[in-house]
């Protein structure tokens, strides 16, 4: 029997988290006395590792500031979630149901994000879909995206060949992670990168619903 994987990515794709991935980065940008980046730049690397988010937004700085800012990022997030002051991180629409449909047509499913371990369970938990989820690998374990890391080691988790896993997400780096794990990338359009980047990394398609991309998954 053929094993089908679906990997996700999380941030932009399952999940609406950007309101606290702001407020986290300009949380810890300004304990270091710096200026935070943009809005759009901080939303143009979702899906980083948080050191390599900080070399890209600081390209000039050594690497004592970028391992200062990873960790009061992270430092930042518990202190919010300590509070109570975490925004709601809502599912895109047809997210829950979605998953379940893949389920059910018999697709074992995973994520691959640059969250850390402890923040992937917290919203996963959090939503009640953790149950759907047969492999998880986040920045603790992994090289930051593009490295195929994450998803060797879903498709080993898996039991899966390359040519039956599918990278699914929101930016740049997930397709262009899923062409060098040699799986099928497939974008959507509801994150945080354009359909036409999404293209020009690697995505065989883009898809504007949920819906759409079980469809697509099943015609292949």
């Amino acid at each position: 029997m053929t094993v089908r994987l679906a990997v996700f990515d999380c941030d932009g794709t399952l999940v609406d988290s950007q309101a606290n991935i702001l407020r986290a980065m300009e949380e810890c940008f300004s304990r270091a006395r710096l200026d935070p980046p943009c809005r759009h730049a901080t939303r143009r690397i979702v899906g980083l590792s948080l050191l390599e988010t900080m070399q890209t937004l600081l390209p000039d700085a050594d690497a004592a500031l970028h391992r200062l800012l990873a960790d009061d990022y992270k430092t930042a997030f518990q202190r919010l979630r300590a509070s109570g002051d975490l925004a709601h991180e809502p599912l895109y629409p047809g997210v829950r149901e979605g998953l379940g449909a893949l389920e059910a047509r018999g697709w074992l499913l995973g994520v691959a994000t640059g969250k850390s371990d402890r923040g992937l369970s917290l919203c996963l938990t959090g939503h009640d879909i953790h149950p759907h989820f047969v492999t998880l690998q986040t920045a603790d374990r992994h090289p930051s995206k593009p490295h195929p890391s994450m998803l060797h080691t879903a498709m080993a988790d898996a039991g899966a060949l390359s040519e039956n896993t599918v990278m699914i997400g929101d930016t740049s780096f997930d397709m262009a992670m899923g062409v060098a794990a040699g799986a099928r990338p497939i974008g959507v359009d509801w994150g945080y990168h354009e359909p036409d980047e999404l293209r020009a990394a690697g995505a065989e398609c883009v898809v504007a619903r949920f819906e759409e991309l079980i469809e697509r998954l099943e015609a292949a």
